[in-house]
Order: C-alpha cells, then sequence, then structure tokens
C-alpha cells in the first residue's frame, strides 16, 4: 500500500477516527488513489470500499460534558446564610429575654438554644408555640 498516508489521514478526518481505525480493501486500491475529496470518502465507505475497523479491549466511559468543579457549583451561600443569622440571632434574644425574666429553667433554656442552632424552628411564632406545648 504505497502513498495511502494521505488517504488514511484524509480519512481519519473525514470519519472522526484515528489513522489505525481507517482499513482499505486491497482489491479497490486504484479507486483509493483516485479519491481526492471528502465527498469521496464518504462514497467509497458507503461502497464498503474503506472500513473502520471496530474498538479493542475494555469500553471506555462516555466523556462527562457537564463540570462538576467545586468552582462550579452555583449557589447563594450568602443569602441563605444572612437569613439563618437574622432568624438565629432573633430567637436566642427572645429565648434571652425568657430565662432573664423567669420563665425557663437553665436546662430547658440550654434545650432551646440547641435547637434553635439546629434550625428547628423557622420563625419565632414557630418557637413561642413550642415553648406552650402546641408541639
Amino acid at each position: 500500500m504505497t502513498n495511502l498516508e494521505s488517504r488514511k489521514q484524509l480519512a481519519s478526518r473525514v470519519f472522526g477516527v484515528g489513522k489505525n481505525k481507517i482499513y482499505f480493501d486491497e482489491a479497490h486500491i486504484s479507486d483509493i488513489k483516485e479519491a481526492i475529496t471528502k465527498q469521496d470518502m464518504k462514497d467509497l465507505f458507503a461502497e464498503g470500499i474503506i472500513r473502520i475497523k471496530e474498538n479493542k479491549g475494555r469500553m471506555s466511559k462516555p466523556k462527562r460534558t457537564t463540570r462538576r468543579g467545586p468552582g462550579k457549583i452555583k449557589r447563594k451561600i450568602k443569602i441563605k446564610k444572612s437569613g439563618y443569622v437574622i432568624i438565629t440571632r432573633k430567637l436566642r434574644r427572645y429565648v434571652g429575654e425568657l430565662r432573664k425574666q423567669g420563665k425557663l429553667t437553665k436546662e430547658k433554656y440550654q434545650e432551646l438554644r440547641k435547637k434553635i442552632k439546629a434550625r428547628t424552628f423557622k420563625d419565632k411564632a414557630h418557637l413561642k408555640d413550642h415553648i406552650e406545648g402546641k408541639y
């Protein structure tokens, strides 16, 4: 197979595979030598003169289309955090006032502080309901 390297290179570009995957039929070398355009290569492939070898060995995983690094995760953290800070401070202030007034024991106060930290209560009304025993 002399002087067919340029044809193999053209065929590999047309079909999107490596040069080693391209197989030319020995009986039709004259037709392959005449093919100089991409369309010629496609026609020869349709006729079966040019073939593409199958993959050997292990199957490769399909390449990931989306990137998943830490810089690609888009979440509005500051908004969530600021909401958490506002609610937490409000509830802690309220629980502190109740403790100063003597309406809460030390154990109940510590329990509520832990629950506030764990985001158990979504707002002040929810905390009040919990203290009154509705929840």
